[in-house]
């Protein structure tokens, strides 16, 4: 009888998790099915340049984890009975029950218009796949000198602010910051985000706090802003569904873990990228980001394998080293952060610096369809058998 595994979600931490599970377990002894609502990988570091018409690379997930022995199955998760240990799926207009003996809850988050009027109905959002394609597809509607707004000053903001400055010059590209542009960014950072907003011709409206958003104007306390498409980049909320469980969760949502990435109250449990309550480095949470999702996931299926296989449980601490950001495809800025990502003096900026956010968003897909960088021996499952109790919670 094989240990079966469920992982709900494929973005980077669930397909990271996915794979490398099936690298270090048996195929006899274990059976992962990993589920997706799409039937593709999704490059989400690329959202913005899908948005500004770029062609991005297919990845279909049936080609990722061929010969894998990860089982796919192309889904919406629509509940989850942690005390049954079950999984409901939704898929062509019927559902399907799947039961697991160790769940890995990967379904990360979407957008939030932070209860902002207007924002559902008016605005764009670049957090999936379909809303960059919707907001691609309206950017082909436009003509020259029409006003284009980024609400939002953070990564996401910067990123697409600047991509869609340098491949639509025509257009009037403005960017709504709540705070200064670039904040949290080192001194150097900041003087870069600014001279590449410049040249590019952004208008910046900073320390601005939008109050709606309208067909064809963003209302501010100073005013409104005319803007024939609106893009809301101002935060990620977790995916509900953990949050209706009897899992404990924090006021946002997510699902809290220790350091080997179990849920502190469903040892059966584990939860992984944007969806997790991670402590890093300083006693710090874990930001939502690749940067922590893709260490999480190698941290959960690490401890995974050694608990189903009876060995020692390693703990790594997730910590950072840099802060990636994209300004357009010619130039990028490097922020370098310590451990528990506080902000350093240096930072690395130019077209060196883009090609190394390059590499990096190539890493990153690298770490989902190569989930170990060295040969794996395979452990054996000991002493597990479907409808037995699925970890021995008492070791380590």
């Amino acid at each position: 009888m094989k240990h079966r595994i469920v992982v709900l979600g494929a973005g980077y931490a669930g397909a990271t998790a996915a794979g490398r599970i099936a690298r270090r377990l048996r195929r006899e002894d274990v059976r992962i099915t990993l589920v997706n609502a799409e039937p593709d990988f999704v490059e989400r570091v690329r959202m913005h340049q899908l948005a500004t018409g770029q062609q991005l690379t297919p990845r279909p997930l049936a080609d990722v984890f061929k010969g894998t022995g990860v089982d796919v199955r192309v889904a919406r998760v629509t509940s989850v009975d942690t005390d049954a240990k079950t999984v409901t799926v939704a898929a062509g207009g019927t559902e399907d029950r799947l039961e697991y003996d160790t769940l890995v809850y990967a379904l990360g988050s979407g957008w939030t218009d932070q209860g902002v009027p207007g924002v559902t109905d008016h605005a764009h959002q670049i957090a999936s796949r379909p809303g960059a394609l919707r907001l691609r597809e309206r950017l082909t509607e436009l003509t020259a000198g029409a006003p284009v707004v980024v609400v939002g000053g953070g990564l996401t903001g910067i990123e697409l602010a600047t991509e869609l400055a340098e491949s639509r010059p025509d257009l009037d590209i403005a960017l709504v910051a709540r705070d200064g542009l670039g904040a949290w960014l080192s001194p150097k950072g900041r003087a870069h985000v600014r001279k590449v907003a410049a040249d590019l011709g952004i208008t910046v409206h900073e320390h601005t706090t939008v109050t709606g958003v309208e067909d064809g104007t963003v209302q501010t306390e100073a005013g409104p802003i005319p803007s024939a498409a609106t893009v809301w980049t101002t935060g990620f909320a977790v995916h509900p569904i953990a949050a209706a469980t009897s899992l404990e969760v924090t006021g946002s949502g997510q699902i809290v873990v220790d350091a080997t990435m179990r849920s502190a109250s469903h040892p059966d449990v584990y939860a992984v990228g944007d969806a997790a309550y991670a402590m890093g480095p300083g006693d710090k949470p874990l930001r939502m980001a690749c940067a922590s999702g893709t260490p999480g996931a190698w941290q959960a299926a690490d401890s995974i394998a050694a608990r189903l296989a009876g060995t020692k449980v390693p703990e790594n601490t997730v910590r950072y080293h840099h802060q990636c950001i994209s300004l357009g495809r010619k130039d990028g800025l490097i922020q370098m952060v310590t451990a528990d990502d506080t902000v350093k003096a240096s930072a690395w900026t130019g077209r060196g610096a883009a090609r190394y956010k390059e590499l990096i968003c190539k890493g990153a897909y690298w770490a989902v369809a190569k989930p170990v960088t060295y040969p794996v021996r395979r452990r054996k499952v000991v002493g597990q058998q479907v409808g037995e109790r699925a970890l021995d919670t008492t070791s380590a």
